[in-house]
């Protein structure tokens, strides 16, 4: 069965992970009672998460025609000829309306009814509640015919977690088991130092091809530890001399002229300055003479210039700062001010972003702490939008799911832990690890 994305804005995206099937019609019937049957039409409904009856209640609305889907048999009519590329476009307007959330576009939504009899949907992504226009013609068939509430959700996710506690616990035991069996063999090498376990070498001559059998690598292991020991002087204690004046000795001795001048510095360094280095106020080291608000100011300064987003990384990598301090003043040199429409202007900033995170190990951690530590220090909307943010930064491939979950756990064990960021970004992380479950259950 052919598949495509849902929403037509996902269209040309390869790897957008939510589907449904392509719609298959069929006319059926002659003169008056001619009809259009959707075939496909539960399975479209299914992708959806969404009752088959109101797709089809929703053609009848928008054409002006009788429909109906009959539950035992799950055939969906449309009454008149209706051409399969108009179906598919009507289809397109209810999964805007009825399926995509309003902040994110993600169509994991879930329908729910106030006690006002007013229709919201609830996003399970980024965790915005989106008010439905009640003058649709569909909202009446709905408020008469609510979906069904899930059941078991809520021990779906106990199991989940006991799950992943028991993995956690076997992981726990595997490593005492390791650790048990290095600790036996250690105790074996040194028995084998006293002369204990030692035996009496045999002669080539009087084996046969039977007698000679390989070791196996617990005992090869043993072997070459008992011959290590062995070869050591017990008596003899060695000491290093790690004052000052000796570290020198050995930088000159082992290093360049130029490079032991430049290790020098460094040893030098305590001798000047007792104390650690401050900490700026957005949360990043700042040791050094440079001031973070001229890091800044200079981050602006080369952006004003109209540089490529291609060529920022060439341009930071020559700033004297910290990593974190880079990105810090990126992520405040591009969003600085903005009231609204925070996550909007992420995702229009997103290349620059890109381009000023390195690929290297640990960068993206960075990008969240830099994120983190905007959220914290700005009046702006960017507290709130925060799950939105994120979310825009997943879909761009800048932030995986693996740290986004380090850097969520780390920040609820550190200083900010009573910060409501952790609250904002807690419907996304939720859905983060709801997709991971299941897609390992797949």
């Amino acid at each position: 069965m052919a598949l495509q994305n849902i929403g037509a804005a996902n269209s040309d995206d390869a790897f957008y992970r939510y589907k449904m099937p392509k719609m298959i019609t069929k006319i059926e019937g002659r003169g008056n009672g001619i009809k259009t049957n959707i075939v496909n039409m539960v399975d479209i409904a299914k992708a959806l998460a969404r009752p088959a009856s109101y797709t089809t209640k929703y053609f009848g609305c928008e054409l002006g025609a009788q429909s109906k889907f009959d539950e035992k048999s799950g055939t969906s009519h449309v009454n008149g000829a209706h051409d399969t590329a108009k179906l598919a476009g009507l289809l397109e307007n209810f999964i805007k309306k009825f399926v995509q959330c309003y902040g994110c576009g993600n169509p994991e939504t879930e329908i729910l009814i106030t006690k006002n009899q007013m229709i919201q949907l609830n996003c399970a992504a980024c965790g915005f509640v989106s008010d439905v226009d009640m003058r649709d013609k569909l909202t009446t068939f709905i408020l008469k015919n609510p979906p069904e509430t899930k059941k078991g959700s809520k021990d779906k996710k106990a199991m989940r977690r006991a799950e992943k506690e028991r993995l956690k616990e076997g992981e726990m035991a595997d490593e005492e088991q390791k650790k048990i069996k290095k600790e036996v063999k250690k105790k074996g090498s040194s028995t084998s130092k006293d002369g204990t376990t030692k035996s009496t070498p045999k002669k080539k001559a009087s084996a046969s091809d039977d007698d000679h059998v390989s070791p196996t690598h617990s005992q090869v292991d043993e072997k070459e530890d008992a011959s290590q020991e062995e070869d050591g002087d017990d008596d003899i204690q060695w000491q290093t001399d790690t004052s000052l004046e000796a570290a020198r000795q050995r930088i000159q001795e082992q290093l360049s002229a130029v490079t032991a001048d430049m290790v020098m510095l460094s040893t030098n360094e305590p001798e000047k300055n007792g104390k650690t280095a401050t900490k700026a106020s957005n949360g990043s080291e700042n040791g050094d003479s440079h001031n973070y608000s001229t890091l800044v100011g200079e981050v602006k300064a080369i952006l004003n210039k109209g540089i490529v987003a291609k060529d920022l990384h060439s341009h930071l990598a020559a700033l004297p700062a910290s990593a974190q301090d880079k990105t810090n003043a990126l992520f405040e040199a591009l969003f600085e001010g903005i009231e609204k429409g925070f996550a909007k202007e992420v995702i229009k900033k997103k290349s620059y972003l890109a381009a000023g995170v390195s690929k290297e190990e640990g960068s993206q951690l960075l990008l969240l702490s830099a994120i983190e530590a905007f959220c914290l220090n700005s009046t702006s909307s960017a507290l709130k939008e925060a799950a939105l943010i994120l979310k825009a930064l997943y879909d761009a491939d800048l932030l995986d799911e693996e740290n986004i979950l380090q850097w969520y756990q780390d920040g609820l064990k550190g200083k900010n832990k009573d910060s409501k960021i952790w609250k904002n970004v807690k419907p996304f992380i939720d859905w983060l690890q709801s997709a991971e479950s299941e897609s390992e259950e797949e």
